[in-house]
């Protein structure tokens, strides 16, 4: 039994399999592997963009830390002026925290930087792939087209394609029920001939044919002797004139 099972699996995963290549066209499967294509480049270009925003959103952070910075170390000087050391202290350490926020911030878009470049580089490298199968593809189905045609042109001359075996089983059937039809013809010609089959469309009945039988044999039979008689008198009188 499990032997059976696996063979019947077998059968199934064949001509599924079978049905799946009759199925699927070359140019359509390479279409949708090219659309699949643009669509990863269009979300890399969306991820470059992305991290451009991100970038130029720190940068602007930056230079209004930068800003800040420049702002805090006047406002210490003038404080310093006024003799208000105390205010000055707190402005230059605001000024020390900012400054660490804008190491920060330049740490952060120099990592953007690099990422943007990668992206960048990866976004020329797929592009160019992708030209690179456009082409290759258009070269695929032109060739599977000038293949596929060629097949059909072979199929209809030899008569080995779907369509022409089918017209050739068409043809055989055709020529099967002529054959037949004709034969019944014979046969119906030849009971009809030996009386076995009674006319309907005819007034008589197969007495009257039987009788008309008889009465025709009678006639010939007798036009028969009166030929021989008409034959034996003229020898006679053949003899006679000699």
């Amino acid at each position: 039994m499990p032997g059976l099972m696996s063979r019947a699996s077998t059968i199934v995963k064949a001509k599924f399999s079978k049905l799946l290549d009759r199925a699927e066209d070359p140019g359509e499967t390479l279409d949708y592997s090219y659309e699949q294509q643009l669509q990863l480049l269009q979300n890399v270009k969306r991820g470059v963009a992305d991290v451009v925003t991100a970038k130029k959103r720190l940068q602007m952070q930056t230079e209004q830390l930068e800003q800040s910075v420049v702002k805090l170390e006047t406002q210490a000087r003038q404080a310093l002026g006024a003799g208000r050391e105390d205010l000055a202290r707190q402005a230059l350490e605001r000024k020390s925290a900012v400054q660490q926020q804008l190491q920060g911030l330049d740490q952060q878009v120099q990592g953007l930087e690099q990422q943007q470049e990668k992206l960048v580089a990866s976004e020329k490298q797929l592009q160019a792939k992708i030209e690179a199968f456009r082409s290759q593809k258009e070269v695929i189905k032109a060739q599977y087209s000038a293949a596929e045609a060629s097949v059909r042109i072979g199929e209809a001359a030899t008569g080995i394609g779907e369509q022409m075996a089918d017209t050739g089983l068409a043809i055989q059937r055709a020529k099967d029920k002529t054959e037949q039809m004709q034969a019944r013809a014979n046969a119906i010609d030849e009971l009809t001939a030996a009386g076995a089959l009674e006319d309907f469309t005819s007034d008589q009945t197969q007495l009257d044919r039987e009788l008309a039988q008889v009465s025709s044999s009678s006639q010939v039979d007798d036009e028969l002797a009166k030929m021989k008689a008409e034959l034996g008198t003229g020898g006679e009188k053949k003899e006679l004139g000699q």
